[in-house]
């Protein structure tokens, strides 16, 4: 199992209006073909920046290549669109995991 985390900086004055889109559009859109899965969202506790604030978005993947075929056909559609609602007041970086069993 691959955990597909973005670790996303918001910019104080668009951290409501992010908040919603996630919430309302972006994780619904990035689940509906089926090749993510179990979404979690999460405010980032430490911070180093001396405003805005930091989020974690993770979604379980079955393999490497059902994340391939996402980042090929739902991924650069949803790049474009938070790009261009928020421009460069959200910006965010791609971690992949690799789930150890206990």
């Amino acid at each position: 199992m691959i955990i597909f985390n973005t670790t996303f900086h918001v910019e104080d004055s668009v951290c409501n209006d992010y908040i919603n889109y996630m919430k309302d559009i972006y994780i619904p859109e990035a689940v509906v073909d089926g090749s993510l899965s179990k979404p979690r969202f999460a405010r980032i506790q430490a911070q180093h920046e001396e405003s805005g604030n930091s989020y974690s978005l993770q979604f379980q993947v079955e393999n490497a290549g059902a994340l391939d075929r996402w980042f090929k056909t739902q991924g650069p559609a949803l790049q474009k669109e938070i790009a261009a609602r928020f421009g460069n007041k959200v910006l965010g970086f791609v971690t992949l995991l690799e789930e150890i069993e206990l």
